[in-house]
């Protein structure tokens, strides 16, 4: 079992969580979290992508010349795809890129994501993270207390708290989601994760046991 220290807003520690990253998953799959990452990336693809074939480029259908006689090989329409402004030969369309992997499958990964970052040492706990105001200097003040200015790092909050969001949106390499939104490649992508007690509760209760804090 490890002991997580907790601060406060200033950078204070006032307590310890206990929690280990085989309380959330026995095993983590690099194949698992590659391929959610990979679902993820994917699904974020527009899939707007277009050329044209030769069928859809302007220009005579006219032969260019006659067969023979010419000295030049042989051509029939000046669309071609060999041809400057022609077609192209392989040419691109739309398409969804989009795909789903089992939601059991999801869940792992995100439980695994979680825990690789518990077992890096990458997470950071703070006892509570409310603002009565969107407010971006006192949430800049909090990341500089806490080692985490000019570092990507994702928050995680019990739940939705506008506040927090608008007062983290404008901050780069900052993100911000409560619990129920957390998915591997989220969790993945910064360096840190930023955790409120309330939310690691939160994540304890949905992917584990019940952890205890003093």
């Amino acid at each position: 079992m490890a002991s997580l220290p907790i601060y406060d807003r200033t950078g204070a520690k006032v307590g310890d969580y206990e929690i280990a990253s085989t309380d959330l998953a026995t095993r983590i799959s690099k194949q698992l979290l590659h391929d959610a990452v990979v679902m993820y990336q994917a699904n974020k693809r527009q899939g707007s992508h277009k050329s044209k074939t030769r069928s859809e480029v302007a220009g005579s259908t006219k032969k260019m010349y006659r067969q023979k006689g010419t000295g030049n090989a042989r051509a029939g329409s000046r669309r071609s795809g060999v041809r400057r402004g022609g077609g192209h030969i392989h040419a691109k369309s739309p398409r969804d890129y989009s795909y789903r992997l089992p939601r059991k499958a999801l869940r792992a990964a995100t439980r695994m994501a979680i825990a690789s970052k518990l077992r890096d040492d990458q997470v950071v706990v703070i006892d509570k993270l409310t603002f009565s105001e969107p407010r971006t200097k006192e949430m800049a003040a909090v990341l500089t207390a806490l080692g985490l200015s000019g570092t990507s790092a994702l928050v995680a909050t019990e739940a939705l708290d506008v506040n927090v969001y608008k007062s983290a949106r404008n901050i780069q390499k900052l993100t911000v989601a409560p619990v129920a939104e957390l998915n591997a490649y989220s969790v993945l992508t910064p360096r840190k994760l930023l955790v409120t007690k309330a939310a690691l509760d939160a994540i304890r209760e949905k992917h584990g046991s019940s952890a205890v804090a003093s």
